[in-house]
Order: C-alpha cells, then sequence, then structure tokens
C-alpha cells in the first residue's frame, strides 16, 4: 500500500511538459532581445517582427503573451534550458551549437553574416587581410559572429578579435560608425536596417551565404510544443502572412543610398524642429512621423517648392487635389500639410477592405503618386499573373510593369511611372524609419509602465487592451507605420 501511495505521489509530481505548462497557466513566455526588428515599446506600444508572430502563436494556443526581454544574448539559451522561457524568437541564426539540446523552428528569414567598417577607413579587401590587419576587430561573446570567426582562423591563424559579453550588435556598429572600432561583424539585415541612421557603416565582405533565422525550444522528450511550431510556420508561410510581416519590417530596406540618407539627417536637425509642429496637429490619426517623412519626399520640407510639372508646397499639391482639400494657398506650409494630409486620408479610405489594414497606407501612398486607378491597374495585373493583390510586396513588383506597352495596353487607365511610384513609396517608408531611429537614439527609456526590470531581466506583459485592439482601418494603418521603425538605442546580437 505504501508503495502505491509513493507510486501515486511520484505520478502526481510527475513535470508537465512545455504545452501542457503553458495551456495550464494560459501564459505563453517569449525570451527575446529588445531591438530593432524583434521587439520594442513603440508609440503605439509593443511591436516587432518576432513579438507580433508570437502574438499569433499565442492566439493560436488561446493564451496569454509574455515578452521576457534580456539585454544580452548570453541569457537566452540559459533562460530556456532552465524553463524560464517556452520559446527564445530573437531572430537568431542556427548553428550547429545551438542545436545542442534545443530544436530550431522553420526558418522565417535568412542573413548573412558580414564584415563591417566604417565609409573612408581602410576597407579589407579579403579573410587574409583582415586577418593581418592590426585594426581592431570585436563581436559579441557567444554569438553566431564569433563562432564564423573561429572557423575562419582556422584557416587563417594570426586573425585575432576581441570578445565583448555585456553588449549587442548594434552598438558595436554605432562604435564603427563613430570611429571607436575599425571592424566588427554582423548580420545583412542589421546592417542594411541601421545604415538609415548610421549611413557611414559599409559592408566589406561577406563571411557567409544566407543563413537560417529561427525561433528555438527546449528539445524534450516530448516535443508536442515544438511540432505545434512548425505547423504553425508553415501555415502562415503558406497564408501569405510570413511574407507579409517580412515586407512590413524590412521590405523597405533593399536600396541604400548613401548621399541621401546623409542630407536627410542633417535635415532632421536642421529643418524638422521647425515644422514638426505643425505635422502633429493635423497628423490625427496618423503618426505624425510618417506625415514628415511624406513632405520630405516631396518637398525636402520646403514651403516655397514649385515643380516645372505645376506642383508647389510643401507637400507639392497639384491645384485640383489642392482645391479638392480645400487649399486656397498651396505655398502655405500650414494650409499645405493640412490638405496632403487629409488627402491622404481620402487615399487610405478608397483603399479596398481585402488589403490588410497594416499595409493600407502604401497603397494609399502609391495612389498618391500615380493615381488611385493606375494603383487598382497594378492591383488587377498582379492577380492576372497569380500573385496576390492584396500583398504590397507582390504589386510593388508589377507597378514598374505599367510603364511596358505589353502590360499598360491592357489596363484600364493605360501607361503609368510606376517604378517612381515603388521608389516613391519606399523612399517614404525610409526616411519614417530614419526619423523614428533618430528619436531613439536620442531620447530612449528602458522604463514604462509595462516594464519591469528584475535582475536584469526585462519582463513585458503585453495589456489586454492591446492584444483585444480593435484591427479598426485608421488605427491599423498608425501602428503599421510605427511598426516599420529602427530602434537605434536597443539592438539584437545574433
Amino acid at each position: 500500500m505504501l508503495a502505491l501511495l509513493l507510486s501515486g505521489c511520484q505520478w502526481q509530481e510527475k513535470p508537465l511538459d512545455p504545452l501542457e505548462r503553458i495551456r495550464e497557466s494560459g501564459v505563453l513566455r517569449v525570451g527575446t532581445l529588445n531591438n530593432q526588428l524583434s521587439y520594442y515599446i513603440g508609440a503605439d506600444g509593443p511591436t516587432g517582427l518576432d513579438y507580433e508572430l508570437a502574438q499569433r502563436f499565442a492566439k493560436e494556443l488561446g493564451v496569454k503573451l509574455e515578452m521576457q526581454t534580456m539585454f544580452t544574448l548570453s541569457g537566452l539559451f540559459p533562460a530556456l534550458k532552465n524553463g524560464d522561457v517556452d520559446i527564445v524568437a530573437a531572430g537568431l541564426t542556427v548553428t550547429p551549437r545551438r542545436l545542442q539540446g534545443f530544436h530550431p523552428a522553420p526558418a522565417y528569414y535568412y542573413a548573412s553574416q558580414v564584415v563591417v567598417y566604417k565609409k573612408g577607413k581602410r576597407r579589407p579587401r579579403d579573410l587574409e587581410e583582415l586577418a593581418n590587419t592590426e585594426r581592431s576587430l570585436a563581436v559579441v561573446a557567444s554569438s553566431s559572429h564569433e563562432r564564423q570567426l573561429e572557423e575562419i582562423k582556422k584557416k587563417y591563424p594570426n586573425l585575432t578579435w576581441q570578445s565583448i559579453k555585456e553588449t549587442d550588435i548594434d552598438d558595436l556598429l554605432r562604435k564603427v560608425a563613430n570611429g571607436e572600432l575599425d571592424y566588427t561583424v554582423a548580420d545583412s539585415v542589421d546592417v542594411a536596417l541601421l545604415q538609415r541612421t548610421h549611413p557611414e557603416l559599409a559592408i566589406a565582405l561577406e563571411l557567409t551565404e544566407d543563413e537560417p533565422i529561427s525561433w528555438f525550444v527546449k528539445d524534450n522528450n516530448n516535443d508536442s510544443l515544438y511540432a505545434l511550431l512548425i505547423e504553425f510556420f508553415g501555415r502562415i508561410k503558406q497564408s501569405g502572412e510570413l511574407a507579409q510581416l517580412e515586407e512590413k519590417y524590412f521590405g523597405h530596406v533593399e536600396q541604400f543610398d548613401y548621399v541621401d540618407t546623409r542630407a536627410f539627417l542633417r535635415a532632421l536637425d536642421d529643418k524638422l524642429p521647425k515644422w514638426q509642429g505643425l505635422f502633429k496637429k493635423y497628423a490625427n490619426e496618423f503618426d505624425w512621423r510618417l506625415i514628415a517623412a511624406l513632405a520630405y519626399q516631396e518637398s525636402h520640407w520646403d514651403p516655397q517648392a514649385i515643380s516645372p510639372t505645376g506642383v508647389r508646397g510643401m507637400m507639392m499639391l497639384t491645384n485640383p487635389t489642392a482645391k479638392s482639400v480645400g487649399v486656397t494657398d498651396r505655398l502655405n506650409p500650414e494650409q499645405s500639410i493640412r490638405g496632403g494630409t487629409e488627402y491622404l486620408r481620402k487615399m487610405v479610405a478608397r483603399v479596398p477592405d481585402s488589403i490588410n489594414g497594416h499595409e493600407k497606407v502604401w497603397f494609399a501612398l502609391a495612389s498618391y503618386n500615380i493615381g488611385f486607378g493606375h494603383m487598382m491597374d497594378a492591383r488587377r495585373l498582379t492577380k492576372a499573373q497569380h500573385g496576390n493583390p492584396d500583398a504590397w510586396a507582390d504589386v510593388k513588383q508589377r507597378l514598374p510593369l505599367l510603364q511596358q506597352r505589353k502590360y499598360y495596353t491592357q489596363t484600364r487607365y493605360g501607361y503609368a511611372r510606376g517604378t517612381e511610384a515603388v521608389n516613391y513609396v519606399e523612399g517614404i517608408r525610409r526616411y519614417y524609419q530614419s526619423i523614428i531611429g533618430f528619436e531613439q537614439t536620442h531620447s530612449y527609456n528602458h522604463e514604462s509602465d509595462d516594464v519591469k526590470i528584475i535582475n536584469g531581466l526585462q519582463t513585458i506583459t503585453v495589456p489586454d487592451e492591446l492584444r483585444k485592439a480593435s484591427s479598426a482601418e485608421i488605427n491599423t494603418v498608425s501602428s503599421a507605420s510605427q511598426a516599420t521603425a529602427t530602434s537605434s538605442a536597443v539592438s539584437t546580437s545574433k
């Protein structure tokens, strides 16, 4: 009888498997890093690629989401191993060492490892030169970048570097940009994002081909959580949700213009303060920084700008457009900003509801540039070519086809400068991101009402009102714009 009782006690004390624990507690704990891509607190609350994916996964499980944010890479996998978090979601590369005791979920994007230097400084031409240089090279300790250098050192034994524990990759990239460090190794996506606020950064060498970026779970006897992750990523990839999120967070970083970025950063200091109050006054449901980015794309914040084609003013309105929004003096900056914002609002309202809320603004901006009819032509052309007419990533590939006779003769509205429209929208997205990054570099604060820092672990529980927030069109546009921002003050180490 005693043996049976002991046996029963042992059975009752058997630890729950990860999925059972999540469902019983009603909370999914996700370990991450406060960074420009994975997770940060924006003007409208929590945002980031990994955050949005984690939101979706928690919703499928029917539980609340708790983001547990660490300041350095080194704490993530020990927390997962010890059961302090259920998943690590921080944009991490799959490496042999990370496969020891952990399962990677299916890759959700890819990035290559690159050597980064400052423009104007000496650029290492190859690995041999990098190995024999006396210049400083530093990487984040225990990162995939350090593992890559260890492999390279087998062939180039003179290669040396400094491994830094209490840092992250964005901090090292900023040191390179400021001239405090000669070289570092980073993921290509991180470099592209940070170039919007630090255009001095340049790529010297590519150390790897594109590598898979994945979430990780602990390798348990019961892999039910892992199996659900495989199913989850398979579904959102097939549905197109994953592609839309990728477009949202880094679809605008493909092109980089050093001279233009430098000029824009100077304008942030010299011109923006003068007009910021008006952008805030008339933005209303939009993020004012989106309106500021639109105005810079139009006129470089010059209220007296005049085009040979007849458009003029801060928002470069045509005469008919100005009249439609009640603007009597296009060269009056306040009238122009109010009118341009109202016109954008009208364009957003016309965008079909079949388009995901956070992408409506990009379709509206394309309409702002070439006209609503041409934008709809591009959607119809996208559908005819078996693309998704509701996905900006697909439609922006077809907009340039409106310049080719074989395509525009089949449309309702004919020829349009589609390439210009794509460049226009992507330019606004880049300027917007740079404004956010510039602001966060100068005024970022980790603490907020929803943030608690305990023993170096930043735990942020998503408020119920944010989880249950309405997907109303206008709110979605505003939060979607914010989500493209680069946080230069905090970043990931991969």
